[in-house]
């Protein structure tokens, strides 16, 4: 992990951070998930340790009308049938008409034809954020064919750029997942140096933090918070979860359990003791 210190941002966003985890718990937003078959239940266990209510609905006739309600929206790409492909378009048409904020996370984009025509169409109807490691944010932004598969084979500071034109072109909060984590609204850029490897080791791991971003946003809708203060908020109590999940766990299965017991007892006060932030503009 980075020595980044805290705090070197104004207004503080570790403060912001816990302010709005408090404010989750306090009124929990109904965050709809369309995501992938393989992450579905681990996604929704993280929502409700976080204080969310999730609801994964992905059908057909159902997805725009829910979208409609519902707090905040996820759209992750991870197993694009075409359901969930027709699913994901209701949906954002939904979001879209009622104002609903909405997560875009484009996983495994650039080699794989299907998810990656559809991320670029989905990114052209601003999403509020887009989620992904640096090869799926280099891909979505032009710049490269992309990954391997689901993992990385670029490192977060070779999206920097990327991300921040991505975000000018989409009107997006973009977040670039990473050992350190680079979050940009297109001119300035938060990163963070908090989190744990055994993330990366776990099913769902980044899925997930798609989800609570989107939770954090409808969060930040109620509060009056900006798009950027929400992603952060939400990689700050995730990553610093993460890190009390991290001792207490004997491997990946037990830091599993442990990550959602560590998200339903995650404080403000632990938020601003463990965070390591920093904030420029470009």
């Amino acid at each position: 992990m980075s020595d980044l210190l805290r705090p070197v941002s104004t207004p503080d966003l570790a403060a912001s951070a816990g302010r709005l985890r408090e404010a989750l718990r306090q009124s929990p937003p109904l965050t709809h998930c369309v995501t992938n078959a393989v992450v579905t239940g681990f996604t929704a266990n993280v929502l409700l340790a976080l204080g969310a209510a999730p609801a994964m609905v992905d059908i057909v006739g159902e997805a725009e009308m829910f979208a409609g309600v519902a707090s905040g929206l996820l759209i992750n790409l991870g197993t694009p049938t075409p359901e969930q492909r027709a699913a994901s378009v209701e949906a954002v048409t939904g979001a879209a008409a009622s104002g609903t904020p909405w997560v875009l996370d484009p996983v495994a984009i650039g080699v794989l034809p299907v998810r990656t025509t559809l991320a670029h169409e989905l990114a052209a109807r601003r999403p509020t954020a887009i989620r992904g490691n640096a090869s799926e944010i280099l891909a979505l932004a032009g710049h490269t064919a992309g990954g391997r598969g689901v993992d990385a084979t670029d490192g977060t500071e070779a999206a920097a750029g990327a991300a921040q034109e991505l975000a000018r072109t989409t009107g997006a909060v973009v977040a670039v997942s990473g050992p350190v984590d680079l979050i940009t609204d297109g001119d300035r850029v938060v990163r963070i140096a908090n989190g744990h490897e055994l993330l990366t080791r776990v099913t769902g791991g980044g899925c997930a933090l798609g989800a609570v971003m989107a939770a954090f946003l409808g969060t930040a809708r109620q509060t009056g918070d900006d798009a950027l203060t929400a992603v952060a908020a939400a990689t700050l109590v995730y990553t610093v979860a993460a890190e009390h999940a991290a001792p207490v766990a004997a491997g990946p299965g037990t830091f599993a359990v442990a990550l959602l017991d560590a998200l339903d007892a995650v404080t403000a006060d632990d938020v601003a003791a463990g965070a390591r932030v920093s904030e420029e503009t470009r």
